[in-house]
């Protein structure tokens, strides 16, 4: 949590001022962070990693401010320049970068054995049984799945209490469905531990999933800041992201399991949604996709069709973008629709309004296994 002044006011989790001059790229960006996450997205190329290292110290800035938590960790204008391990951020990468030397026990104590006590605020117990990793305790780093190097990454970053929790795309060279299983994690890391994050994404799915606000970058230059759900509405956005793959993804709850015809019941928000292919017993977690494309907007209920999801629900926002619609509807979480701008028309949607969101069964895609694996778990 950010830390509050003598005066009682709230001091930013992090706030920076940066130009950084390559032969052909130049990365000139300011923002003040807050807790939570905050996701930096943006196209490759558009200085998302550059920004993140020159946070964490491992690329200095030619000029700029850089402060945490009240602290100056680099100034150009009087010299400072704080070195990474003194930093008090945690990293976690794509390949996650574990020692291989060592066991997961050992990775995750490393830095926790380093850390001052006085600093210490998580144990590594406690994060062992978060990331689910006790049965791979004793396992060397080298023969983990790409799922397990990520969760024991995520811990050993965490394990040095960090103050913030930088995170360059750590589910972008996974599979689509071992991207669902970290994100649970990475939600979890937000619910319960209330670490603040850094999270570098090109992927607009995950920022609506995981981020509170985003800072969107495009050739080294900030686009727009603000709440994620705003900035994903602005006009500027259509420059840097591909709207018509965006999945809205959830945090399930399985209700039950219909074994005569395969469905099973998930709770999300306040809805109860039947989806297929579900490999999990009531009470599992499971994260799910659902495509924004895919979510059919009425204003009642046909008792002559087969989806066999109709939620009634009530339209909270309505944004045109183009030749698109991005109506925002509430299910107790906020499940995103795209409609096109007729559909709005002939239906005279209007913000307040209650409607029915319509999903078929087979539109609601699991992001866990699809099937009991073999051997080592995620």
């Amino acid at each position: 949590m950010s830390p509050s002044s003598a005066e009682g006011t709230t001091v930013p989790v992090l706030s920076f001022r940066v130009k950084k001059e390559f032969q052909n790229f130049s990365l000139e960006c300011e923002a003040t962070v807050e807790d939570g996450v905050t996701a930096l997205f943006g196209p490759s190329g558009s200085g998302k990693t550059t920004l993140l290292n020159c946070i964490a110290g491992t690329v200095s800035p030619e000029e700029g401010r850089i402060e945490a938590m009240g602290k100056v960790l680099f100034s150009s204008s009087v010299g400072t320049r704080v070195p990474p391990e003194r930093r008090r951020f945690g990293y976690v990468s794509q390949d996650a970068a574990l020692f291989p030397h060592m066991d997961v026990w050992g990775n995750i104590t490393y830095g926790y054995n380093l850390t001052p006590k006085k600093d210490r605020q998580l144990d590594p117990g406690q994060l062992i049984e978060l990331f689910q990793l006790g049965p791979l305790s004793t396992r060397n780093v080298t023969t983990l799945s790409g799922g397990e190097r990520q969760r024991v990454g995520l811990a050993r970053a965490l394990a040095t209490s960090p103050k913030l929790l930088l995170l360059d795309e750590p589910i972008a060279a996974l599979d689509w469905v071992l991207r669902g299983v970290i994100l649970r994690y990475l939600k979890r890391i937000r619910s319960e531990l209330g670490t603040p994050m850094l999270y570098v994404s090109h992927s607009i799915s995950e920022v609506m999933a995981l981020a509170d606000s985003t800072i969107v970058l495009s050739e080294g230059k900030r686009l727009a800041h603000g709440p994620t759900s705003r900035v994903l509405v602005d006009p500027t956005l259509s420059r840097v992201a591909e709207l018509a793959t965006l999945e809205n993804l959830f945090d399930a709850e399985v209700s039950s399991v219909q074994v005569d015809d395969g469905l099973a019941e998930l709770r999300v928000g306040d809805a109860t949604l039947l989806a297929s292919d579900v490999f999990a017993e009531p009470g599992d977690k499971v994260m799910i996709s659902i495509r924004a494309g895919d979510v059919i907007l009425s204003l009642d209920i046909s008792s002559r069709t087969s989806a066999r999801n109709a939620i009634k629900t009530v339209i909270e926002e309505i944004h045109p973008l183009g030749q698109r619609v991005l109506v925002y509807t509430d299910i107790g979480e906020r499940l995103a629709v795209e409609i096109t701008p007729g559909s709005l028309r002939e239906l005279g949607l209007h913000v307040g309004q209650q409607v029915y969101a319509i999903i078929k069964t087979n539109s609601i895609m699991i992001m866990e296994p699809t099937q009991p694996r073999p051997g080592p778990g995620l």
